[in-house]
Formats: C-alpha cells, sequence, structure tokens
C-alpha cells in the first residue's frame, strides 16, 4: 500500500514548527538525539514513545545507551516522509 510522501513545503513546514529534528541527506528522514538526565528516563520516554507507535502502527528507528536516544523518522511505504512522520514527531515533541 503505497503512503502519500510529504511534499518539500510540508517538510519545511514541520521542521519549523516541531523543535529539534534534521533533516537526513537523503531527505527521506528526520533524526534526532535527545538527552536525559538518567537511563531511567530515557527508557520511560522511549516506553511513551513505543505505545503510541504502537496503536498507530508507525514505528521509529531508534538507538539507546544510557541517557541518550538517537531517533529517526521516515515511512518506508512513502519512501520518505509521511503525515505518519509529522504525527509521530508531534506525539514525541509533547512526552518531552
Amino acid at each position: 500500500m503505497s503512503v502519500p510522501r510529504l511534499s518539500q513545503a510540508e517538510v519545511a513546514t514541520l521542521l519549523g514548527e516541531v523543535s529539534g529534528w534534521t533533516l537526513r541527506a537523503d531527505g527521506k528522514a528526520i533524526t534526532q538525539t535527545f538527552k536525559f538526565a538518567d537511563f531511567n528516563q530515557a527508557f520511560g520516554f522511549m516506553a511513551r514513545v513505543a505505545l503510541f507507535a504502537d496503536k498507530h502502527d508507525h514505528h521509529p528507528e531508534w538507538f539507546n545507551v544510557y541517557n541518550r536516544v538517537e531517533m529517526t523518522l521516515t515511512t518506508h511505504d512513502a519512501d520518505g516522509l509521511s503525515q505518519r512522520d509529522a504525527d509521530m514527531a508531534w506525539a514525541i515533541a509533547s512526552y518531552l
């Protein structure tokens, strides 16, 4: 199933409105590194994001070491960014 890809203007708007995200060099994903006080806070953040992701069937690519969480959002079915990624970025911003 094909998912509509965000336009360049929509991606620019998203990046201007949701703090901290960076467009990956290939333009097909956004990335951000989150730093927390300790592992418990980082893991709690990941748990909250995981619940949202599972409910919306759209899961981030992420990596965690101690208090740092590196996250990438992309939609493989769109071969780039979609509204799903925008919704995920907004949800993540609400968990910070």
